[in-house]
């Protein structure tokens, strides 16, 4: 039931969520246009002379970077006008791809492609957690997961998009570097309609509190003014490192990450070498992979919310279970299945990005409103440098010594491990639920 509200609340309210939620979903969709593009140009570098340790430490850059951005940024954005944030974070990471695309010094060199890749991840941490932050401004907690599923399948939008791009740009311009400045082009353009349609928070606007126009209150932190301004040091110690949830979902994170990452970003090269897939047949498979995960992550959100009542960790659960059996469905098919490697990672795609949403979403209901840039980023600082970073070199390594058998065994174990966390996180959820009904 409502509480203070009016016609004229109602009418102002509608307008200006349905505005910064296309903000934020264009916005966010448009960073990822930007963000993987180098797993699509591993190929072509290989053909240059590249090993795959060495693209795999190029590639890490952004995992670096990004993961502490995501911090770090995630803090200042708490701070921080939400609408100049994200949109100059998107501004200068399409830069940096206008750059790898256009002047050959960017790919001459394992160092410069390090390097740039390393300021494109530091300027990527800049879309997450002001986005984060505008959901948790104007949407309540028992509406947050189902909105946030919808608004967090806009990296699948912008992810599934870079694929076709890739392979319209090439063809168009009949040159590979197009899979870096074709994207940049569109992603300077979106940083232009993040800045004209974002909306800080109700409050900025003349609205009461999304708390109080919903009437819906946090039960796990009650009695906190989630509208006080915090300082740095009240956010990094009281509320995140204190957090012992907090800690067990950022090592969870860990482990989704890299079967996220060891997936997607190993997807084109390990399909063209073993199954034997044309640049087209693998830039297709690599968007059907993100696309996949539109419906899936809605349909976690929802059930996170109506049928688990506000519970994110017993989805996460379900779903990185049947991400297990499909990941090793895709590393058994035999070579010549295409329709088999393709429904696999179809099945994958539809699966990891659910509990990749819900973890982000229980991070924000563990803490205030006002810390929930820094509990996003606390959650990808562990995703990134631990899951995503090991993706990266370590699946490299092994694909390289090992053969690619070995990194899948990482990522089963890696799915093991993910579900062992999340479940400790549900365990202690319940245990804090019923000691509330007492």
């Amino acid at each position: 039931m409502k509480e203070n509200t009016n016609p004229e609340i109602d009418k102002k309210y509608i307008k200006f969520r349905l505005q910064v939620f296309i903000g934020i979903f264009i916005g966010y969709a448009g960073y990822y246009l930007v963000r993987k593009n180098f797993a699509l140009a591993i190929p072509d570098l290989i053909q240059q002379g590249y090993t795959k340790l060495e693209l795999g430490f190029a590639l890490s850059g952004v995992a670096i970077a990004y993961g502490l951005s995501k911090f770090l940024m995630g803090n200042v954005s708490d701070r921080s006008d939400a609408r100049k944030f994200m949109a100059i974070g998107l501004f200068m990471s399409g830069t940096i791809m206008l750059i790898m695309g256009f002047f050959p010094f960017a790919t001459a060199s394992v160092t410069a492609m390090f390097i740039l890749l390393l300021l494109n991840g530091w300027f990527q941490g800049m879309g997450w957690p002001p986005s984060g932050r505008i959901m948790v401004q104007w949407f309540s907690l028992r509406e947050r997961g189902t909105k946030m599923a919808i608004w967090n399948t806009a990296h699948n939008v912008g992810g599934g998009l870079v694929g076709p791009l890739a392979i319209y740009g090439v063809a168009w311009f009949n040159d590979w570097h197009a899979k870096f400045y074709v994207p940049g082009m569109v992603a300077v353009f979106i940083a232009v309609f993040i800045y004209l349609t974002l909306r800080d928070n109700p409050v900025k606007m003349g609205l009461p509190t999304i708390e109080n126009y919903k009437d819906d209150h946090p039960e796990i932190i009650e009695g906190v003014d989630q509208n006080k301004r915090l300082s740095a040091k009240e956010i990094f110690v009281t509320y995140v490192f204190k957090n012992k949830l907090l800690w067990f979902i950022a090592f969870a994170n860990v482990f989704v990450y890299l079967v996220r990452y060891g997936v997607l970003d190993w997807a084109p090269t390990y399909l063209k070498e073993v199954k034997h897939f044309s640049f087209q047949e693998s830039g297709w498979a690599y968007s059907f992979y993100e696309w996949a995960g539109i419906p899936g992550t809605i349909l976690a959100g929802y059930i996170s919310d109506k049928w688990f009542k506000g519970k994110r960790a017993p989805v996460s659960i379900i779903y990185m279970i049947l991400v297990l059996i499909s990941v090793i469905i895709y590393w058994k098919n035999p070579v010549g299945n295409p329709i088999v490697d393709n429904l696999a990672l179809i099945a994958i795609g539809f699966l990891i990005y659910g509990p990749v949403m819900l973890i982000g979403v229980q991070a924000l209901d563990l803490v205030p409103k006002n810390a929930a840039g820094t509990a996003a980023g606390f959650t990808g600082l562990f995703g990134y440098l631990g899951g995503a970073l090991t993706a990266n070199i370590l699946i490299g390594y092994l694909v390289d010594n090992y053969g690619w058998d070995s990194s899948f065994l990482l990522l089963i174990l890696a799915c093991i491990l993910a579900i062992l966390f999340i479940g400790y996180t549900w365990l202690i959820e319940n245990k804090h639920h019923k000691l509330k009904q007492l």
